[in-house]
């Protein structure tokens, strides 16, 4: 696998799947808010649009019975667990620390760490080692007017990670390097944005497209 879509917080918006598709990747990250607070029996059509395999983390604006839609799919849930794909290792947390609109899926920088805490112990480091998660790491890609809001918990782990796929501040979009980890927000998928992963032979050799189609 060395050709990865990233797409998120499509919130509710499923029409561009099929041109997102149409960028042949080998599978398919998703981080979070599939839904706008529900409702979740939509999901099952946007997945089986995806005929390449796909791992996938709830966000925040998802409702939580969300968990059990994924697991019940041909989609790996990835909150609070992680897989091992050869060279590459996936570790996942949903959801988001508190926002200020107490949507329905919210946890203590605690409980995200609980969580995260979990999953690494279970980790086989591999060649690229991958956290996918709905929030962005304090003080990366996390600004909203000038605040950073980001989860500390996802920032103190990221050093055990070479890449961190997270979304959530919709205008955060980019790519950053912190301390030789890359971080990447995708955009918002309702909006076409989404991002292209190329993962390389070597350890850290991953190259980062963002693409709008």
């Amino acid at each position: 696998m060395k050709d990865v879509l990233l797409i998120a917080d499509l919130h509710g918006q499923f029409g561009k799947i099929d041109s997102f598709l149409d960028l042949n990747p080998e599978a398919v990250f998703i981080a979070g808010d599939i839904t706008n607070m529900g409702p979740v029996d939509t999901v099952d059509d946007l997945l089986s649009r995806i005929d390449v395999p796909c791992f996938a983390v709830p966000g925040n604006c998802d409702p939580r019975e969300i968990i059990e839609t994924l697991e019940h799919s041909d989609t790996v849930c990835l909150h609070g667990a992680r897989i091992n794909l050869g060279r590459i290792t996936i570790v996942g947390v949903g959801g988001s620390n508190p926002t200020p609109f107490g949507t329905p899926f919210e946890m203590t920088d605690k409980q995200i760490d609980d969580v995260l805490q979990r999953a690494m112990k279970k980790m086989e480091k591999t060649v690229h080692n991958v956290l996918l998660t709905h929030a962005p790491p304090y003080e990366t890609l996390d600004k909203i007017n000038g605040e950073h809001v980001g989860s500390k918990s996802i920032r103190r782990h990221i050093g055990s990670f070479d890449l961190v796929c997270c979304a959530h501040i919709h205008d955060q979009r980019g790519v950053m390097d912190v301390d030789g980890v890359k971080v990447v927000n995708p955009g918002a998928a309702m909006d076409g944005h989404c991002a292209m992963l190329h993962f390389g032979t070597d350890a850290r050799d991953i190259k980062i497209e963002l693409l709008t189609v």
